[in-house]
This record gives C-alpha cells, sequence and structure tokens, in this order.
C-alpha cells in the first residue's frame, strides 16, 4: 500500500509499491525489478515531482552516516537524514552549515535536488553547499560525484532523474551563534526605495505580508551572526521603515501561536536554532497548506515586488503569508539561483488549490520573465517556458538521457518538463 499523501495533505501519491530498503543490496533488487520507480524523501514538495505510479523508495531505514572529514571542512551525510538530525551532531563537535532552510524538518537529498534553500545576500542555496554526492543509477551502478567534476554542476540540483541519491557531502564551518529580531508594519515604499539595504541588514533577511494593505508589509525578521550585533544599523533602518520592534515574539503567519517558531528578542543561541522560521519538534508553517515559490535575479526584484502589489487584492484571498528573502548566486544547472543573485517570493496560501491555481496564471504572467519556479512547490508555467529560464537545460536533458537511458526515473512531472 502506498504513502497516500504529502506532508500538508493536498497531494494524493499514487505509487502502487512501497519499499523501505535497509541496505544498498536492497535498493539494487528494487531496481532490478524493473518498472518506473521515484525516491520519496519526508515528502514536503507540494507538487507531483516525486510521485509515481510505479515503486516508492523510501530511504528512511537507511544506515544512517554522519562522518565528518579529517580536516573538519566537510560532512558526509546519509540523504534520509534531515538537516534538524544533523545539525545537534555537527554543533557537539563544534562544526555547523552555512545555511539552513526555514524548516529543520526537510530531507538533504530532497532540499538539494529540488534547489531549496535559506537565506542570505552573501549566503547560497542549501545545494550550493553540496561539495559532493554518491548516486546510484537505474542499472545498479554507483558514480561517484565531487565538486569540479563535469557533471557535478548538473546532478545535485537532479529533479530526481539521474538516479537514487545514497548520501552528500556538505561543506561545514567552526560553530557560531546567530540572534534573531523582529520588527513590525516596515512601509513599502521605503523597502522598494532600498530593498538592497533592507535585505542586507542582517546575514539573514525576510519580508513577510499577508498583503491585507499595500502601504506596509507585516514583519521584518532579521537574523544576525554573533558576535557582530549591528544594533544601531537595524535602528536606524527601522526608523527610515517606519517599522517598530515587535513587543513579543511573532510567528509569520498573523494570528498563530508562534511556540513553533525560534526564539526572537535578539537573544543568541545556536546557528540550528535560530537559522530556521520553526523548531524541529514542532508542525512548521501551518501545515494544511499549499506553497508556490518564484526567484527572480536581483535587478528584477523591486518589478517582481511591484507586481505582487498590484494583485494584493486578489491575493491576500487565498493566501497565509508571502515571504521575500535572498541568496547568492551559485553555479548549479538547475538551480534556481545558478548564475544570478537571487530574490525569492514565497507564497504559503490557504488549502484550497482550486483557488490557488485559478490565481497563478496571473500572478506569473505578472513577474518578470526571468522568474523561476520553485521545483517542488505549485506552478502552472509550462515546460517550455520553465526550460527557456534555464541556459543549461539541454545540457541536463543530456545528462539524463546518459544516467537513466530507460527512463525508468522519469514520471509525468519531468515529462511536462519536456523529459
Amino acid at each position: 500500500m502506498g504513502i497516500e499523501r504529502n506532508w500538508a495533505g493536498n497531494l494524493a501519491y499514487r505509487a502502487s509499491t512501497v519499499v523501505h530498503p535497509r541496505s544498498v543490496d536492497e535498493v539494487r533488487a528494487v531496481l532490478a525489478a524493473g518498472g518506473s520507480v521515484r525516491t520519496l524523501g519526508t515528502r514536503h514538495c507540494f507538487n507531483d515531482i516525486a510521485d509515481t505510479a510505479g515503486t516508492h523508495i523510501v530511504l528512511d531505514r537507511m544506515p544512517i552516516v554522519i562522518e565528518v572529514s579529517e580536516q573538519r571542512d566537510a560532512v558526509r551525510v546519509s540523504s534520509a537524514l534531515r538537516y534538524g538530525d544533523i545539525a545537534p551532531v555537527l554543533e557537539a563537535q563544534g562544526l555547523a552549515l552555512a545555511n539552513l532552510a526555514s524548516l529543520p524538518h526537510i530531507s538533504v537529498a530532497g532540499a538539494v535536488s529540488t534547489g531549496t534553500h535559506g537565506s542570505g545576500d552573501a549566503i547560497g542555496t542549501l545545494s550550493s553547499a553540496v561539495r559532493g554526492l554518491t548516486l546510484l543509477t537505474a542499472s545498479g551502478e554507483i558514480r561517484q560525484l565531487s565538486r569540479g567534476d563535469a557533471d557535478f554542476a548538473g546532478a545535485v540540483v537532479g529533479l530526481g532523474a539521474l538516479g537514487i541519491v545514497l548520501d552528500v557531502t556538505l561543506d561545514v564551518e567552526p560553530s557560531y551563534a546567530v540572534a534573531q529580531h523582529v520588527y513590525e508594519h516596515p512601509g513599502w515604499d521605503a523597502i522598494l526605495a532600498d530593498l538592497d539595504a533592507v535585505t542586507g541588514a542582517g546575514t539573514s533577511v525576510s519580508i513577510f505580508s499577508t498583503w491585507q494593505r499595500t502601504d506596509a508589509a507585516d514583519q521584518l525578521w532579521i537574523k544576525q551572526r554573533q558576535p557582530e550585533d549591528r544594533a544601531a544599523e537595524r535602528a536606524a533602518l527601522a526608523t527610515a521603515l517606519g517599522a517598530v520592534p515587535a513587543d513579543g515574539k511573532r510567528h509569520p503567519i498573523l494570528g498563530v501561536a508562534p511556540e513553533a517558531c525560534t526564539e526572537q528578542g535578539g537573544v543568541p543561541g545556536e546557528w540550528f536554532q535560530r537559522l530556521p522560521h520553526f523548531r524541529l519538534e514542532f508542525t512548521p508553517s501551518a501545515g494544511a497548506e499549499i506553497q508556490s515559490e518564484y526567484l527572480v535575479p536581483r535587478s528584477d526584484a523591486v518589478a517582481a515586488i511591484e507586481a505582487v502589489r498590484s494583485l494584493a487584492d486578489r491575493i491576500a484571498p487565498v493566501l497565509l503569508v508571502n515571504e521575500i528573502r535572498t541568496m547568492r548566486a551559485d553555479d548549479l544547472w538547475l538551480s534556481m539561483a545558478g548564475g544570478q543573485d537571487a530574490v525569492a517570493l514565497h507564497f504559503t496560501w490557504k488549502p484550497d488549490e482550486q483557488a490557488v491555481r485559478a490565481l497563478l496564471p496571473d500572478l506569473e504572467a505578472a513577474l518578470p520573465a526571468s522568474a523561476r519556479p520553485h521545483w517542488g512547490k505549485v506552478f502552472t508555467l509550462d515546460g517550455a517556458e520553465v526550460r527557456a529560464r534555464y541556459p543549461r537545460w539541454d545540457d541536463f536533458a543530456a545528462l539524463r538521457a546518459q544516467y537513466d537511458p530507460e527512463r525508468r526515473f522519469v514520471n509525468e512531472y519531468l515529462e511536462r518538463l519536456g523529459l
């Protein structure tokens, strides 16, 4: 019997068989049986990227690997582990990752394969921290790729199309502390007058809005590495934006109790206890929701936000919250930040897929033509339009044909993209 639904409950999977192998040999046996296969992780994708009518391979019972290199600059981890599982182990050894997503609940392989990201002007996506990965192809061959190899930049954000990711090696650095500050009601005109100043006000910055009003956003979250504090700079920015410090802990979604969120109020804490918005032991965000996200080059960011602002009266009724944040460019072929410093417009929608899908074509048409949809979230752009936004798409298609000539990993999602 298949795993019925994804994490948020908006998608029913169709797999006829679900297997939980405990070794590479058992994975090979599944592949040798033939048929279509897809790997399923923590089920945080909101579309059918991981779906199949064949066999779902779930790696959650494979041996746990968390191996720090002798140089203490990298860690090799088993692909099904969640970031929230890895982080305390690294911290115990005085080490850290450069970034984390807003949710520590997601698996490493699922995150990097879809280009999922954290936030920060000077910080790359989670995929950009990958320095190596081990793939098992449909033929049962092990392929190990390292940063600098010919296929590496095409394989990291691989959409599950090349093979089964067995392990991933990530860059690490010495541990550090972070403090998180929340401000309310920053004015949109002031934000857009100098967006770079706003997103550069901390190590990681998020702007949250329900778009129930168009003159001001709801919240500005600034996460700052310690010991640098930048208090005077934050105070000056808040004054310029007409924002005020929050008088208590906040949730990104207005009216939701903040217990699930990481500590705020400028209290320093370990990197993995502050970089995510949500705590591992709680259900993050709203739970029942739908997500869409579009990344644009920084040069198109103001135009993209203004496009959203112009549709506020249509967006607000179906929206829980819109988050805007940034990331540094990387060189990965299918990264949404590939070749460009990017600004992400993330939408957490109410769980009404019909209403969301009715709105998305108009939203996508209003956004700059450079906008790249997140691979794991709901979008309606057709495959040809998505392909056109990635200069290395044809190279990736050739790589997929090389790694999976029998198309064992190709599903309906990939077919819509032209694979």
